[in-house]
C-alpha cells in the first residue's frame, strides 16, 4: 500500500535516524549526502516504485540504482524499512564480513539492484537497464540517484547522451542537488551549472523541484510517467546533512562520523 504524504515525511525521518545511528556505530561513512536524499528514497520506495520485497524475482519490478554509492546508508535504511531485511541488521554497516558494506553490493544485500561506488558508473548501468527493458517491452521503470558532485565525471555525460539517443522514457534520473562535495562548494571545485540547460540540450525532459518536499517529488515522478520519447531528469534541490542542524550545508560532514556527543544531539533533533 502506498504511503500518504504525512507517512512519507515520517518514514524519511526514520531513515534519517537510521543514517545517523549507522554511521555513528560504524565510526565511518557518509552522513551528509545520505541525509540530503532521505525524502527522495522514502518517496520512491514507499509510494512511486513498483517493488515487492516478497517477490524480488518479478521481472516487471521497477529498479533503483544508487549511482552515488557512498550514500549507501540511505539506501540500506530504505530497503530495511521497506521489508527487504530486518532493521536490526543496519547496525552491521561497514563491519567486516557483514552484508552492509561501505558501498552497495548487489550480490550481498537483498534489494540492491546494482553494485556502485565508482562515480558515474551507476548512471551508465541504469542506461543499460532501461535499454534492456525497452527491448523486452517491459513495463518496468528505472530510477537512478546521482549526486551533483558526481556530475564532474565524464562518464555521466556519455550516459546522458545515450539516454536521449535511445529515447529512454522508462528512465528517471534524480539529481540530489545540494551544492556541496567532499572538497567544498561544487561551484568552486568544478562548476556544472546550468545543469538543467545541459540536460535539455542533450534531449532530456527536465523537472526542477524541492527535494525535501514529498508532495513536489510525487508530482515530479507522476509527470515523468507521462513523458514519451525521452528520459527525465528530476533536479531535486536539497540541503546536505538535512535534518541535523550542525551537519546542514557543511561539506565537512560529507564523510565524517558523529562522536557520542554529536550523535546524541543529532538524535534528539530527529526526535528519537
Amino acid at each position: 500500500m502506498k504511503q500518504t504524504v504525512e507517512q512519507l515525511k515520517s518514514t524519511a525521518n526514520v531513515i534519517r535516524q537510521d543514517i545517523v545511528e549507522m554511521v555513528h556505530l560504524a565510526g565511518s561513512g557518509h552522513p551528509g549526502g545520505s541525509l540530503s536524499s532521505a525524502d527522495i528514497l522514502a518517496t520512491l520506495y514507499f509510494n512511486v516504485m513498483n517493488v515487492d520485497p516478497e517477490n524480488t524475482s518479478n521481472d516487471e519490478r521497477d529498479r533503483f540504482v544508487l549511482s552515488k554509492g557512498h550514500a549507501a546508508p540511505v539506501l540500506y535504511s530504505a530497503l530495511a524499512r521497506r521489508g527487504y531485511f530486518k532493521p536490526e541488521l543496519l547496525k552491521q554497516l561497514r563491519k567486516t564480513g557483514a552484508m552492509l558494506q561501505g558501498h552497495p553490493d548487489m550480490k550481498g544485500t537483498p534489494g540492491v539492484e546494482m553494485s556502485t561506488g565508482s562515480l558515474g558508473q551507476g548512471f551508465s548501468s541504469s542506461i543499460g537497464m532501461a535499454i534492456g527493458k525497452k527491448l523486452d517491452n517491459s513495463s518496468a521503470r528505472i530510477h537512478v540517484l546521482l549526486g551533483d558532485g558526481e556530475l564532474n565525471e565524464g562518464i555521466v555525460w556519455e550516459a546522458a547522451m545515450a539516454g536521449a539517443h535511445y529515447k529512454l522514457d522508462n528512465l528517471v534520473a534524480v539529481l540530489d542537488y545540494n551544492g556541496l562535495q567532499i572538497d567544498g562548494k561544487n561551484s568552486e571545485v568544478m562548476n556544472v551549472s546550468p545543469v538543467d540547460e545541459k540536460f535539455l540540450s542533450f534531449g532530456w525532459n527536465v523537472i526542477v523541484t524541492d527535494g525535501h518536499d514529498v508532495e513536489a517529488l510525487l508530482a515530479a515522478f507522476e509527470e515523468a510517467k507521462t513523458v514519451k520519447g525521452k528520459p527525465t531528469l528530476v533536479i531535486a534541490t536539497t540541503i546536505k546533512g538535512k535534518g541535523v542542524s550542525f551537519m546542514e550545508d557543511q561539506a565537512g560532514w560529507h564523510g565524517t562520523a558523529p562522536n557520542v556527543e554529536q550523535f546524541e544531539k543529532a538524535m534528539k533533533e530527529l526526535g528519537r
